[in-house]
């Protein structure tokens, strides 16, 4: 039987999805084909129809689970001025939600570690997925950020809330992890003159 071009397009966004969220949660070498192409409701045999190896699947996975949080932040700040937004991204990024959700949540936060070792198409689709990010948040700043300093400003920013999402991870006692975002959410923001607060 020979399927249409809409229904293949459709079953390949089915592995993308279910591949998205293996990367993130449990890293680039332990996706495993059979589990995503069973997670689609697929069989193991049809993955080559789809892609030609593990690691083009690798490559778009995290195109798409960067395009997903790209969705996600876009519905979440749409209508909102550039400064509550920006503010409403830090709260939903540096949270215990998102602490919770490694498999949908930010490519960054799930993978950093695991991209020194892969092949160089994987690392640059990572590369690529943090530019985009880098360059949503610049367009956020305040006006009175100099265009000379707002990439950097945006690299700071996105090091800084990451990190805290990582490490947070890592710890094992909650009230912990939740002090210590619940720390960096509110000096980001005083930081990035989003509340009253002075920064310290």
């Amino acid at each position: 039987m020979r399927y249409s071009e809409s229904h293949k397009q459709e079953t390949r966004n089915k592995v993308l999805k279910a591949a998205a969220a293996a990367v993130r949660a449990k890293g680039p070498d332990g996706l495993a084909v059979a589990d995503v192409m069973a997670e689609a409701g697929l069989t193991h045999g049809g993955f080559y129809a789809h892609f030609p190896s593990k690691e083009a699947l690798v490559v778009a996975a995290l195109e798409e689970a960067f395009d997903q949080s790209r969705r996600r932040f876009a519905r979440l700040t749409q209508g909102m001025a550039n400064s509550e937004a920006l503010a409403a991204f830090v709260d939903a990024y540096v949270s215990m939600e998102h602490r919770a959700r490694r498999e949908m949540g930010c490519p960054i936060t799930a993978l950093s570690s695991d991209l020194p070792r892969q092949p160089q198409a994987v690392r640059d689709a990572f590369d690529t997925g943090v530019r985009a990010m880098i360059g949503r948040l610049a367009a956020w700043l305040a006006d009175d950020v100099a265009p000379v300093q707002r990439e950097g400003l945006a690299v700071s920013l996105l090091a800084e809330m990451a990190g805290a999402v990582t490490l947070s991870r890592a710890l094992s006692d909650d009230q912990l992890a939740e002090q210590l975002l619940s720390e960096c959410r509110r000096r980001i923001k005083a930081r990035m003159g989003l509340t009253e607060d002075k920064p310290q």
